[in-house]
């Protein structure tokens, strides 16, 4: 398959940006269907948490947390999920003992 420079714009500046034909190559060799929404800065902000604060994290923004006391040695603390009745919610250094 044949590719050429594309020109897109980017969702969240409105900015133009080139996909170029070897990055296409890559999206294709990857089997990425969609194309970039977003221009070079606009990815490198979104990753570092630029605008939309904290690291990382796809853009979720502030999570948010739940209190809950764990299962394990009975300590107050907070999970990013809803818990669900009946089973059972552990502490940060709970949860890592158990998993090894």
């Amino acid at each position: 398959m044949e590719f050429q420079d594309r020109n897109l714009s980017c969702v969240d500046c409105g900015s133009t940006f080139v996909f170029t034909r070897n990055e296409q190559a890559f999206y294709a060799e990857r089997g990425f269907t969609n194309e970039p929404k977003r221009c070079k800065n606009c990815r490198e902000k979104r990753k570092t948490g630029g605008e939309r604060g904290g690291g990382g994290g796809g853009g979720r923004g502030d999570r948010a947390m739940f209190s809950v006391v764990c299962a394990s040695c009975g300590a107050q603390t907070e999970v990013p999920f809803q818990p669900v009745s009946g089973k059972p919610v552990y502490c940060r250094d709970c949860y890592s003992s158990r998993r090894r």
